[in-house]
């Protein structure tokens, strides 16, 4: 009977309570940072190989801007 009766006043107490809320609540994981990434190793690669070539005097620059072809003459 007396674990009845313990039982009964812990669960009246949980109601009594309030609860925590927000981000100060114990248990709650700390919110995710951005962590960049290292480049493809293929486009470490070609962007090396650009590089390398204009200090040859050769311009290997990029064919599209923003989804745009350049001309030939301007690359």
């Amino acid at each position: 009977m007396l674990d009845l009766t313990v039982r009964t006043l812990a669960w009246i107490l949980t109601l009594c309570t309030p609860r925590p809320r927000g981000r100060h609540r114990l248990g709650t994981p700390p919110p995710l940072r951005y962590i960049p990434t290292p480049p493809a190793p293929r486009l470490q690669r070609a962007r090396r190989r650009a590089a390398y070539l204009a200090t040859l005097g050769i311009d290997v620059g990029p064919t599209h801007i923003h989804g745009v072809r350049l001309p030939a003459a301007t690359r």
